[in-house]
């Protein structure tokens, strides 16, 4: 018999599947197998579908046993002591519970207490117990932020169970490489096959493994594809430069200067400015200097008298003048401009010279500056007037130099002093600025800046800052939190503006500062004018802080960290 093109069967080869296209596509355009066009078709289509339901129902053919899996890896590392491996499983069982209107009462959440009982874990290297790894596993799926800790606990067997589980591929894709096994160093002609062979996963773990041992063998390694290599590669390729990044690599990046991808371009070109003697650090340098220079400008006084000016090579002396750093923004952005990474087109709401003016400031090395300015210190530098409104733009800049070029000296003149009347500090425009140039500067250091800081604003502005502080917090810093607290206690508002800083105190604050808040767990008198019942729910937060830092004290104790 003929068929029309109306009454082609489904295929055979899956009913179901066959079924489904029908059922789409509608009766009109195809019938089921053995049903012709016409007002019955839909009924046969649904009794068609009710057979192979059942038929599907009925079970499955008896197919031929699947391999046994290979034996899970050993892991040699040493096992966890019994009295930590308890306080795993309870802080594995724990779930946070619904939030409660802002009061949350005395007890500890123990979830936001586990990556750092993994840290601990991972710093004494303590292997998990096998039951512990289903539940360690789940709850790295749930949250990205435990992954790389738990994952490290983990160790060889999460990545055996990954592969048995669909539930766990996370741990698969998270791993450098896939879990796959990296061939030696030393191994030449394999190191060669994975390069050329591998996945994309596999081959970033090699050059990364690589970089850390040999950079100049990594970048050699690198150049052997460069130019068959997708463009999202290599972006993602150069970026493993910055790992051991040195002088060597700059014939390199200077050639990646001239890539077909933009974002490749730029990503060379922020290298190459990290970079204080490369050329493109100069060219961006003499760019720059052709923008800022000292303009003495005409100064009356009372009296008649002078002003003092640093004049060239860091002398000082009473002139009529007042040194002031004039701005002249580029007009234009020339192709040598874009080949050296600076971005043509301004975003939205920004004027065009502005955004190429901070661009060159940001790449241009910091040591430019004294040498253009008149010898002056980086703190001499930032307290200078600037003409034309030009400040906020330029202080900009610098302070994106000295986070990229982590230069600690410029960092603390653009901080300036944490007691400053202007809590923006004379270069950091926001606090997210001040947050990365705190990260430029020691531990010590960054942490008796930000006692300073709260000492005198208070927390409403700290949270930010605590952030990029050293765990646990030093002493300093943990007594100017504690007093903060209290005094924000004592002006009787209620705690829940200070819920963020209370949850950094409990993972951060040294467990043995417990005994100092020992005093703080009384309700206090409320004052006339303070919100009602605030002194209970400050009680609270104080108590439930103290039972956190004694049970990350425990915590420290079990683990042999103590």
């Amino acid at each position: 018999m003929t068929r029309t093109s109306a009454s082609v069967d489904a295929p055979g080869a899956d009913t179901w599947e066959g079924l489904v296209t029908t059922a789409l596509l509608g009766t009109d355009r195809r019938t089921p197998p053995g049903t012709a066009p016409g007002p019955d078709a839909p009924a046969a289509l649904l009794d068609a579908a009710a057979v192979e339901t059942v038929r599907r129902r009925a079970g499955l053919r008896p197919a031929r046993a699947a391999e046994r899996p290979q034996p899970a890896p050993e892991d040699t590392r040493p096992a966890l002591p019994a009295a930590a491996a308890r306080r795993l499983a309870m802080l594995l069982a724990d779930r946070p519970g619904p939030s409660g209107g802002g009061r949350r009462g005395t007890a500890p959440d123990l979830t936001e207490l586990l990556p750092q009982w993994l840290a601990t874990a991972n710093a004494r290297n303590f292997a998990p117990p096998p039951q512990a790894l289903p539940a360690l596993l789940d709850a790295a799926r749930g949250r990205t932020d435990l992954r790389p800790a738990a994952l490290e606990f983990a160790g060889p067997r999460a990545l055996w169970l990954a592969r048995l589980n669909p539930d766990w591929r996370f741990a698969l894709r998270a791993t450098p490489g896939g879990g796959a096994a990296l061939p030696h160093l030393e191994d030449d002609e394999r190191m060669q096959q994975l390069w050329q062979e591998g996945l994309f996963a596999e081959r970033v773990a090699l050059l990364s493994a690589l970089r850390s041992r040999e950079p100049a063998a990594a970048r050699a390694l690198l150049a052997t594809t460069w130019a068959t290599e997708r463009a999202e590669d290599r972006l993602m390729f150069l970026d493993s430069l910055r790992a051991g990044l040195g002088p060597d690599d700059e014939p390199f990046l200077e050639q990646a200067l001239a890539d077909r991808s933009r974002n490749v371009r730029a990503t060379a070109a922020e290298l190459l400015s990290a970079l204080p003697g490369s050329a493109l650090a100069a060219r961006m340098a003499a760019r720059a200097e052709a923008c800022v220079a000292i303009d003495h400008m005409q100064s009356a006084r009372p009296g008649g008298t002078g002003v003092e000016d640093r004049g060239p090579g860091g002398t000082t002396g009473t002139t009529g003048t007042t040194p002031t750093i004039a701005v002249e923004a580029p007009h234009e952005c020339d192709a040598g401009m874009e080949r050296d990474g600076v971005v043509a087109k301004a975003p939205a709401g920004r004027g065009e010279r502005s955004w190429w003016l901070g661009q060159l400031v940001e790449a241009a090395p910091l040591g430019t500056w004294s040498r253009r300015l008149g010898g002056r210190t980086p703190r001499e530098i930032v307290a200078l007037p600037v003409a034309d409104d030009w400040q906020g733009e330029l202080h900009a800049a610098w302070c994106r130099a000295a986070v990229r070029q982590r230069d600690a000296e410029w960092s603390r003149a653009l901080l300036g002093e944490p007691s400053a009347p202007e809590a923006g500090g004379p270069g950091a425009v926001s606090l997210a600025e001040r947050a990365k140039l705190l990260g430029t500067l020691g531990a010590a250091e960054r942490a008796e800046w930000v006692a300073g800081f709260i000492a005198a604003h208070g927390l409403s502005e700290a949270f930010q800052l605590l952030g990029v502080c050293a765990v646990p917090w030093a002493a300093p810093l943990g007594r100017a939190v504690v007093d903060a607290l209290n005094i924000a206690r004592d002006a009787g508002s209620y705690p829940w503006s200070f819920s963020g800083v209370m949850g950094l105190a409990e993972r951060c604050l040294d467990p043995s500062e417990a005994s100092r808040l020992n005093a703080l767990l009384a309700v206090p008198d409320e004052p006339e004018n303070a919100s009602p019942g605030a002194g209970g729910y400050w009680a609270e937060a104080f108590q439930r802080l103290v039972t956190t830092l004694r049970l990350r004290a425990a915590m420290a104790e079990e683990l042999g960290a103590a």
